[in-house]
């Protein structure tokens, strides 16, 4: 993996197992926003690599501090790059390159340099969304939880235009001609939703229609959580069957000398004490390959349900085994059934994640035991034809 694939991988770990489930607006799709607004941007421009390197790191690593808490989390976050890139030899000059346009992204501050411009208006990029005012409510979410701030409807629209309106600019040409233009018709839709809420405060709203805007942000944050665990739980699946590949291609190769190369000359009496050795090193290869294949081996149920198990409630139609024998008719009813019942659907949800944990759980344990026998086999095989080559006499 270059640097870059390197970066992302260590910063999707790493907000993956010490970001606070708080934060629903900054964490790892934010980032990802982030890095491809700074790719586009770069693309629209004449960059030699090395730049093109630093402000990738820099918009992978900018948000990492929220580890911490949100409060001069920019600091933190260049230190937590300039860690990394220390670790991967990268010297004083590079890192603090990295660690100073990640400071760019602090609010107050004025970029001055073209590099400093696309990462400060790659940070705000959100501001360009078609979805915006819908996707400001997990900031306004991450607030309640965080910070303690809590807005009305109107109050939260007001500050998201001043935001927009009064304090913030885009300052690269690129953002001024591509994105200022879809900023302002984002302003113009919260001016229509401030003139209709200040309308409708002649009327006080009553407490039903509360109750179901309630509801509707509660349902956006479970649909959320729900996106970011599955997929959190896909990437891991696809690094189990990586790390079981791996092993797989390292154990075929050592099998394939041995075979090629070692064997043939075991006829001779003058190698007939290693004979031994490589028994020993096939053997714990061919035990590592069957492990390997295990922890990837699918399993696929029957395939089939019945109308009574969909009233009952009792089939998860998320997972492909258990429909893929049905005629499609019946499955598009079961579906319909499903999406018209949230609470069955929800439950549904939940089994997927609950049984992709348990599949999960058995690769990860299988990979284990596959390690453990590759290593132990590496080690003995060694021993071995030591010990095969110091008793032998010619």
């Amino acid at each position: 993996m270059n640097i870059i694939e390197q970066a992302e991988d260590f910063v999707y770990k790493l907000l993956k197992d010490k970001l606070s489930n708080s934060f629903l607006y900054h964490n790892f799709s934010h980032t990802l926003s982030v890095v491809n607004a700074v790719k586009e941007a770069l693309d629209s421009q004449m960059s030699d690599a090395k730049e093109k390197e630093v402000l990738l790191l820099a918009a992978w690593f900018h948000d990492t501090g929220y580890c911490e808490g949100a409060n001069d989390h920019e600091e933190r976050s260049a230190k937590i790059a300039g860690k990394f890139l220390s670790e991967q030899g990268y010297d004083s000059n590079y890192i603090l390159e990295v660690s100073n346009l990640i400071l760019v992204t602090k609010m107050d501050f004025i970029p001055k340099t073209s590099n400093e411009m696309i990462i400060k208006d790659a940070d705000y990029y959100h501001f360009t969304s078609k979805e915006y005012i819908s996707n400001s409510e997990l900031l306004r979410k991450e607030w309640e939880i965080t910070q303690k701030k809590v807005f009305t409807d109107l109050e939260w629209l007001n500050s998201n235009l001043d935001m927009l309106k009064n304090k913030h600019n885009y300052y690269s040409s690129y953002a001024l001609s591509h994105w200022q233009p879809k900023k302002e018709k984002n302003i113009s839709k919260i001016v229509k939703q401030i003139n209709k809420l200040t309308l409708g405060n002649n009327e006080i709203i009553d407490s039903e229609s509360k109750k179901k805007a309630k509801e509707e942000r509660a349902e956006k944050s479970v649909d959320t959580m729900f996106k970011i665990t599955l997929t959190n739980h896909i990437r891991l699946s696809e690094i189990a069957d990586s790390k079981a590949n791996i092993l797989l291609s390292v154990n075929a190769i050592i099998i394939s000398i041995a075979l090629s190369t070692l064997i043939p000359k075991l006829d001779s009496p003058s190698n007939v004490h290693l004979i031994g050795p490589t028994f020993v090193m096939i053997l714990f290869s061919v035990i590592s390959i069957i492990f390997a294949i295990l922890s990837t081996k699918p399993k696929v149920t029957s395939g089939k349900f019945t109308r009574k198990d969909i009233e009952d409630r009792k089939v998860n139609l998320l997972f492909f085994g258990n429909f893929f024998k049905m005629p499609y008719e019946e499955f598009e009813w079961a579906m319909k059934e499903m999406i018209n019942d949230k609470q069955y659907l929800h439950n549904s949800m939940i089994k997927d994640l609950y049984y992709l944990g348990l599949v999960l759980e058995r690769k990860y344990r299988l990979l284990r035991i596959t390690y453990n026998i590759f290593m132990i086999g590496i080690i003995v095989s060694v021993i071995s034809f030591v010990i095969a080559f110091k008793s032998f006499n010619p």
